[in-house]
């Protein structure tokens, strides 16, 4: 039978064996189990034992005491650290937020009169060229206040790059949908905060869906703020090397970059363009309070056409 015990495995009484009573000799016929005489032998610890030597606590050796104080102090450090950097990110973000709705915007009736005789494309390079001549004048000029650098002032000169690069950008960003006749809807407000989100994302903004954009602020769009302005810092670290050679670096990267990101945001907007002769009339743009002045190297020069 299947679970029976075999043959080999039962146990057989041996005639003989043990003929003492069933606890055995002395009661310890189970030698696994030992005497169970009462007093004989006990589990319970003890307490009041005398004879045996008292275990002295050994303290840490110095080094390793050293260690971990050290230890601490670095991840205290580090902690406070992280929340001075998130704390500079939170308020760099709120400053870019800030100049946001000041940057002024040109609409398509003023460019095409700037710009006489340009189809889309061509009003659109001449956009991207004065944008990068402004930004690489941004970087060379913050390159060469860093010729002799000093560290304290490296988070000031950093930050006022990322910002004046930011409102440059933001400025050609709403320009470039003017040209391609996407204008987002709402108030200044509202358009300026939608300019923010391409800025941060790198990309075009879709008027036709209005779940892929948002004119409103919101947890997720001060994260990618945060993010941009982040990488924007860290690329922007070689413009601080002394002697000049950082203005050289500071300009050519802005350059690059502002370049890199025009091309993104026409990629998308190519994809949802609208004729010119198929634009309603729109009413032109209303002039920010207290605009900035973004510097003679923002728009086009005289080479452009004003």
């Amino acid at each position: 039978m299947t679970g029976s015990t075999p043959p080999w495995k039962r146990r057989f009484s041996r005639r003989g064996a043990d003929q003492g009573p069933p606890g055995g000799p002395n009661r310890a016929r189970d030698e696994e189990r030992g005497p169970t005489l009462p007093g004989t032998a006990s589990l319970e610890p003890a307490a009041d034992r005398t004879d045996l030597p008292v275990p002295v606590p050994t303290p840490a050796p110095a080094a390793r005491r050293r260690a971990a104080v050290l230890r601490e102090k670095a991840t205290d450090g580090v902690r406070k650290g992280g929340d001075r950097a998130r704390a500079a990110l939170a308020h760099l973000a709120d400053r870019v937020i800030e100049i946001a709705p000041r940057v002024p915007v040109r609409d398509l009736q003023t460019l095409r009169r700037q710009f006489p005789g340009l189809g889309p494309e061509e009003l659109a390079d001449r956009l991207v060229a004065g944008a990068t001549r402004a930004t690489a004048t941004v970087g060379a000029g913050v390159g060469a206040a860093a010729m002799l650098p000093v560290p304290p002032a490296m988070p000031t000169e950093l930050a006022a790059e990322v910002t004046g690069v930011a409102a440059i950008e933001l400025k050609l960003i709403a320009e470039l949908h003017e040209v391609y006749g996407i204008r987002p809807p709402g108030s200044l407000t509202q358009r300026s905060t939608a300019y923010l989100g391409s800025w941060s994302d790198e990309r075009g903004i879709d008027v036709t869906k209005p779940s892929t954009f948002s004119t409103a602020l919101n947890g997720h769009m001060k994260r990618q703020l945060r993010q941009q302005i982040m990488k924007r810092m860290v690329r922007n670290l070689p413009n601080l090397m002394p002697f000049m050679v950082g203005a050289a670096v500071g300009a050519v990267m802005n350059r690059r970059d502002t370049h890199k990101l025009a091309a993104r945001i026409r990629a998308d907007l190519r994809k949802i363009q609208v004729p010119w002769e198929a634009l309603p009339a729109l009413p032109p743009l209303e002039t920010p309070p207290n605009a900035l002045e973004l510097g003679p190297g923002e728009g086009p020069g005289p080479e452009d056409g004003r």
